[in-house]
């Protein structure tokens, strides 16, 4: 005869409260990487010059000039990112029990928002950033966005794993298809990778036309970073096709509504990600298309990686449902 379904003490869930302020760091972290783009894009790296953290060897900014604030109001949001992230950990152990998923993403946020900090001080102190076109930045940047990535996405599933009613602990839950999970989420980073460079180069070497920057993209005296740029709507259309085919596989072998409707919104911000990144090409790269873009691709990056977690991460057994809770926020 089948075993009974243990019941869960639903006051081992964590609350309520717990919960939202897990997504809302999320989305306070995204909100600082969308500064860092203002930052980039305006050229305004070195506002504070090469101090860090103090901002121009001092504290208090007086007659500061406008890419000195917008680099300062940078590293103070950072730095809060910091405090909150630290805050999560913090109340992630108190508020979930031994063994739960989401302490280990939690210290894995701290960790990579502490490589987060060691990356922008290396690149202030080390000049690369503004109208920097050292060989080194390139390599830098890419790091830092690999990083960021890697951020976002233990933050996410932080949120997701703390949102779960069930598969939250290591003893009852399995991974399924690890290594098709692992290929989808390297292809995006690469994709995403590919698209810091080819922002770099429309920073430090911007176009008047659509019709130069072509000829830019394609000419042989160009410097490499410019020559670059087109190798991002390249790759970006051929992960497309992978990522299509692994959300339609996805969609026709999960059972779960949920689960069909996270694949039609990954989807739908596939589609935004490349109708802004068009946008971003033919107005030759204009501030509010780069933030935009880089919004949409972050939405997508963080559904994307709840998806590959509902998929991934399942039960091992019925035994670990909880009874009488609604199915929240889980697919399996």
């Amino acid at each position: 005869m089948p075993t009974a379904a243990i019941p869960i003490d639903a006051n081992r869930l964590p609350s309520p409260a717990l919960r939202r302020f897990a997504w809302g760091v999320l989305v306070y972290f995204v909100a600082v990487i969308l500064w860092g783009t203002l930052v980039r894009a305006t050229g305004s790296g070195a506002g504070c010059g090469n101090h860090w953290p103090l901002c121009n060897g001092t504290v208090m900014q007086h007659s500061a000039s406008v890419n000195t604030m917008i680099e300062f109001t940078h590293r103070i949001t950072s730095g809060l990112s910091f405090f909150s992230v630290v805050g999560l950990l913090w109340w992630t152990f108190a508020g979930t029990v031994r063994g739960h998923l989401a302490r280990a993403a939690a210290v894995a946020s701290v960790a990579f928002t502490l490589i987060e900090a060691m990356l922008g001080a290396f690149l202030v102190k080390l000049g690369l950033t503004a109208q920097s076109q050292s060989p080194l930045r390139p390599a830098y940047l890419a790091l830092h966005l690999t990083n960021t990535l890697l951020l976002l996405a233990a933050l996410t599933l932080t949120a997701h794993l703390l949102s779960r009613n069930k598969a939250f602990l290591r003893s009852n839950t399995r991974l399924h298809a690890p290594f098709g999970a692992i290929a989808t989420v390297l292809v995006v980073m690469i994709v995403g990778v590919t698209g810091s460079l080819a922002a770099l180069g429309d920073t430090l070497f911007p176009a008047t036309s659509l019709g130069s920057a072509l000829a830019q993209d394609f000419s042989a005296s160009s410097g490499w970073l410019v020559r670059w740029r087109w190798t991002h709507p390249t790759v970006a259309f051929v992960a497309s096709i992978f990522l299509i085919w692994i959300l339609m596989r996805a969609a026709q072998r999960s059972t779960a509504w949920d689960n069909r409707r996270l694949s039609a919104l990954v989807l739908l911000l596939l589609a935004t990600v490349y109708t802004l990144g068009v946008l971003d090409v033919m107005l030759l790269a204009p501030l509010w298309v780069q933030v935009a873009h880089l919004l949409a691709a972050d939405s997508l990056w963080a559904a994307l990686v709840v998806l590959t977690a509902r998929l991934t991460l399942l039960p091992r057994d019925q035994g670990s449902e909880i009874r009488g809770q609604g199915s929240g926020s889980e697919l399996e």
